[in-house]
């Protein structure tokens, strides 16, 4: 939401948004709804192709499940499986999230929207330690993939390092993104996220 929407909403709707921006709702509650609900029901395929991929990847999982349960204990299995999706989910969802919530971000209309500019600025250079880089597939490149999106993960720190416009971009550290959790408003008055904190203190 934009600062004026927020403060032109009534009560019960800007309490919703509030719910829907806290981090446990966002990083706890948000990869179980995503990967084990809404992922696994094609409302949104636009496609027969599409459709039929999910139920294929449902059916997989199924199989899978059935397979381990069967084989060491349905127990056992959700007891190694269910912290290990919960992490995963909650590292890849805090991923997206900071590479288009931070600090000097950029947002638009569309009716005024740069496709460049929203590429270089509104998509994060997160600066991760070189085994996190690895281990992430270089996704803290965000910037190139949104100019270049067919540009493979493997090539994207080659390609950062061979243009010096890309150079330029301040990178955002680890410690640095942790501040995103509190920016939960567009203000357009100031063209930057804001929190909600400041509502009260035009200052912050």
């Amino acid at each position: 939401m934009t600062k004026s929407e927020y403060l032109d909403s009534p009560g019960w709707k800007r309490w919703v948004y509030r719910l829907a921006r806290h981090p446990f709702i966002v990083f706890v509650l948000g990869p179980i709804f995503i990967f084990a609900v809404s992922q696994r029901f094609p409302i949104s395929a636009r496609s027969r192709k599409e459709r039929n991929s999910v139920y294929l990847a449902d059916l997989g999982i199924i199989v899978v499940v059935l397979a381990a349960g069967l084989t060491f204990g349905f127990r056992t299995y959700l007891m190694i499986q269910l912290p290990i999706i919960l992490v995963g989910g909650m590292l890849g969802l805090w991923l997206f999230y900071v590479q288009h919530n931070f600090e000097g971000v950029y947002w638009a209309h569309h009716d005024e929207w740069d496709r460049m500019k929203a590429a270089l600025e509104g998509s994060s250079f997160y600066r991760l330690p070189r085994v996190l880089q690895w281990f992430t597939g270089n996704i803290g490149y965000h910037h190139v993939h949104h100019i270049r999106p067919m540009i493979p993960n493997y090539n994207l720190e080659k390609c950062y390092a061979s243009e010096p416009a890309l150079r330029e971009i301040k990178p955002l550290t680890v410690r640095k993104s942790l501040s995103s959790l509190g920016l939960s408003l567009w203000d357009e008055h100031n063209k930057k996220l804001v929190s909600f904190r400041s509502l009260k203190n035009p200052e912050t």
